[in-house]
C-alpha cells in the first residue's frame, strides 16, 4: 500500500466490506482481499493490520477456507471476527466445536475492560452474535477477555503476538460499542494515525478513471437516484463530454419521477451532461407480463436495461464503456464473490451473460450508501439530491408482489406519493434510512360506503439504517400512520387495507421482494 492501511481477508461472510467501511470511518484506508492472498503479496503491501472476516463454514470442515500458520506469525496485528476468531483458535491449537446453544442477534457480553481492544467499552455490553460453532477452548498463549452466559470465549487475545479475536460482529450497528472496538484495533493496536478522508477517494478515482478510459466514449446508466447521480458527476469531472448519460424510463418509477429526473439532469439542468431519455414503459411491461418470481423479474429488468443501453450506444457510435452506480450492498446481496445470494440486483447479479460493451465501470462498487452520499457532497452535488430517498434500479418491479401490471403500478405510485408526502410533512424524512409503499399480492374483503369491496393491501415500510446492510423497522408515530392509511384508502382506487412492516434486516431485506 502507498499509505497506511488495514487489509480485510474475506472468508465468505456477508459483512466483509462492512468491516472495511467501519475501518474507513476511523479515517484509515482499507482494502478487501480473498482469504488466500499470497503471503509475499501481504508482506509487499505492508499493512498496519489485518482483519479476518466471518463466514458460513465450520473451521473443521474438509473444504473450509483456511489460512497458513505463517500468516499469524508475521508480527502484523490481526483481529479475527466470528469464523475468523474460530480459525485463529483452530490453527493455533485451540478447540472449536458445535456450540451447545447457538447465539443469534443481540447478546449481552461480559468484557475484560483492561484489554486494549476494549478500552472505553462497558463491562457489560450488547453485541451482535451469529454463530453455531464456538471456541470451546482458547489456544495456550491466549487470554480470554470476554464471555457470555453460553459462550466461554466471546473474545481472546495474545498481546505478545498482537493477535485478537471476537466471536461477535463489532462491525454491525447492533453491536452498541463496536465502533470503539474497531477504533481501538486500528489506532491503539495497529498504530494508525487516521489521515485518510473521502476527498482522497474522489481525487484518486477521478485520476484512475481518466487513465483507464483515455479518449474512449462512455455511456452511463442514469436512474436519477443517489448512486447513479454520483457516478455520473464523478465521470463528468473525469472525462467531460466523452460521457453520455442515458435515462431509461421503464414505467416502474415513482410518480412523476421521469419528468423530475429530466428536469435535473436534462438539457435545462445544471450539470451540462449529454443526456438521453428513453421512454420504454410498454417494452418493459411486455417483458414482465405474467412473471411473478422476484429473481426472474430482476433478471428480466436487468437484461432489458442492458439491451436499451446497447441500442443507444450503437446510435452514439464507438462506445466502449458502460458506467453503473453499483454500490457494495448491491454486490454483496447479489452473491458475487463468496457470499450467499440474497437477491440479484439488476445491475450486478441481474446482468445477462452477453454484454456488448468492452468494459463495465463501477466506480462506487466498494462504497456504502452513506459513503456514496459523502462522495456526492465532496463532488459538489446539492444536499436535496444527495439525501434523496434511495430507489432501486428495478424500481416498483420489486415493490409489486407478484406479476407487474399497469394497474398495480398506478396503485403503488399513488400510495407511495401520499406516504412520502405525509412523512415529509411530519418532519420525519431526514431521520429515516428509507421509506416507501409496496403493494402486496393479497386481496381482501372490505366495506366502503356500505358496499363490499375486494381490493389490494398496501404495505408501508420505513427503516433506520446507515449502511443498508442491517436495518431496524422505524417506530413511526401512530397518528402519522393513521393519516397515511386514511388518505390511501380514500384516494387510491383499488386499495381497501394498509399494513405496516415491522420486520428488520435481517431477517428481511429492506426492499419488499
Amino acid at each position: 500500500m502507498d499509505k497506511e492501511g488495514i487489509i480485510v481477508l474475506d472468508f465468505g461472510g456477508q459483512y466483509n466490506q462492512l468491516i472495511a467501511r467501519r475501518v474507513r470511518e476511523c479515517n484509515v484506508y482499507c482494502e478487501v482481499h480473498p482469504y488466500n492472498l499470497d503471503l509475499d503479496k501481504i508482506r509487499e503491501m505492508n499493512p498496519k493490520g489485518i482483519i479476518f472476516t466471518g463466514g458460513p463454514n465450520s473451521v473443521y470442515g474438509e473444504d473450509s477456507p483456511r489460512c497458513p500458520k505463517e500468516l499469524l506469525e508475521l508480527g502484523i496485528p490481526i483481529l479475527g471476527i466470528c469464523y475468523g476468531s474460530q480459525l485463529m483458535a483452530y490453527v493455533l491449537g485451540g478447540s472449536v466445536a458445535t456450540a451447545p446453544v447457538s447465539e443469534y442477534g443481540r447478546t449481552e457480553v461480559e468484557i475484560e475492560t483492561s484489554s486494549v481492544l476494549f478500552q472505553g467499552v462497558s463491562e457489560k455490553t450488547i453485541c451482535w452474535m451469529s454463530h453455531t460453532d464456538y471456541i470451546e477452548k482458547a489456544p495456550a498463549e491466549f487470554k480470554v477477555i470476554a464471555h457470555t452466559s453460553v459462550c466461554p470465549v466471546a473474545a481472546m487475545e495474545c498481546t505478545e503476538k498482537k493477535l485478537y479475536a471476537v466471536q461477535f460482529h463489532p462491525e454491525v450497528m447492533h453491536t452498541q460499542e463496536g465502533a470503539k472496538m474497531i477504533a481501538n484495533f486500528t489506532h491503539n493496536i495497529c498504530g494508525c494515525i487516521g489521515n485518510w478522508k473521502m476527498d482522497s477517494f474522489v481525487e484518486k478515482t477521478i485520476i484512475e478513471l481518466r487513465e483507464r478510459i483515455g479518449s474512449g466514449k462512455v455511456l452511463c446508466g442514469l436512474s436519477g437516484g443517489v448512486d447513479s447521480a454520483v457516478a455520473a458527476v464523478l465521470l463528468a469531472k473525469a472525462i467531460g463530454k466523452q460521457l453520455t448519460c442515458v435515462f431509461v424510463d421503464h414505467g416502474l418509477l415513482r410518480k412523476n419521477e421521469g419528468d423530475d429526473v429530466e428536469a435535473v439532469f436534462g438539457p435545462d439542468g445544471a450539470y451540462n451532461l449529454n443526456f438521453i431519455r428513453v421512454n420504454a414503459q410498454e417494452r418493459f411491461y411486455a417483458k414482465l407480463a405474467g412473471i411473478e418470481e422476484p429473481e426472474r423479474k430482476r433478471k428480466i429488468i436487468g437484461e432489458e436495461f442492458i439491451r436499451v443501453f446497447e441500442e443507444e450506444a450503437e446510435k452514439i457510435g464507438a462506445v466502449d464503456f458502460l458506467v453503473q452506480g453499483t454500490i457494495y450492498s448491491d454486490v454483496i446481496e447479489s452473491g458475487l464473490g463468496k457470499s450467499a445470494t440474497i437477491k440479484s440486483h439488476h445491475n450486478v447479479g441481474g446482468l445477462p451473460e452477453h454484454i456488448d460493451f468492452k468494459e463495465i465501470l463501477e466506480p462506487l462498487r466498494l462504497l456504502f450508501k452513506d459513503e456514496v452520499r459523502n462522495a456526492g457532497l465532496e463532488l459538489g452535488l446539492p444536499e436535496h439530491l444527495v439525501f434523496r430517498q434511495p430507489f432501486p434500479g428495478p424500481g416498483l418491479g420489486i415493490r409489486i408482489v407478484g406479476a407487474v401490471t399497469p394497474e398495480k403500478v398506478r396503485i403503488v405510485q399513488d400510495a407511495d406519493a401520499i406516504y412520502r408526502e405525509e412523512i415529509e410533512k411530519a418532519g420525519l424524512d431526514k431521520n429515516l434510512g428509507q421509506y416507501f409503499a409496496a403493494i402486496s399480492n393479497m386481496r381482501s374483503v372490505g366495506c366502503m360506503g356500505d358496499e363490499r369491496t375486494y381490493d389490494y393491501a398496501i404495505v408501508l415500510r420505513a427503516v433506520n439504517t446507515s449502511d443498508f446492510m442491517t436495518a431496524e423497522s422505524a417506530a413511526l408515530p401512530w397518528d402519522v400512520l393513521g393519516r397515511v392509511t386514511s388518505r390511501i384508502v380514500n384516494e387510491v382506487k383499488g386499495v381497501n387495507r394498509v399494513l405496516y412492516d415491522c420486520t428488520g434486516k435481517p431477517p428481511a431485506t429492506i426492499e419488499f421482494e
